[in-house]
């Protein structure tokens, strides 16, 4: 890798790690509005809707702080399982992929 694809690299981390960290913000941010919403209307389809919401803000609070994680630690890029690089074009989709598409394939089942 040439000295220029590598500041390339360490500036497209670094926007990415801002982005994720604006993503975690908002996210935080909704997860806060959601559980400070008491308002039971009784009404079980707004129940439900509120639920879902509150497991979908999570797991997302998971991926971006998984992902922010990996960033850290040096390893985002890399397939958790099989250890080659996950495809930019994927990670540019999928920022908080931690498997290739082959393992993601397998993870699913």
């Amino acid at each position: 890798m040439s000295l220029d694809q590598r500041a390339v690299d360490q500036r497209w981390l670094a926007d990415l790690r801002a982005s994720l960290a604006e993503d975690f913000a908002t996210q935080t941010a909704r997860l806060r509005e959601l559980t400070e919403l008491n308002a039971d209307t009784g009404d079980p389809s707004e129940a439900h809707n509120r639920a879902a919401l509150l497991v979908a803000t999570r797991r997302n609070i998971e991926q971006i702080t998984g992902a922010l994680s990996r960033i850290s630690a040096g390893t985002y890029g890399t397939c958790a399982k099989c250890r080659q690089n996950i495809p930019v074009e994927r990670l540019e989709i999928l920022p908080h992929a931690q498997f290739c598409v082959s393992c993601q394939a397998k993870q699913n089942g």
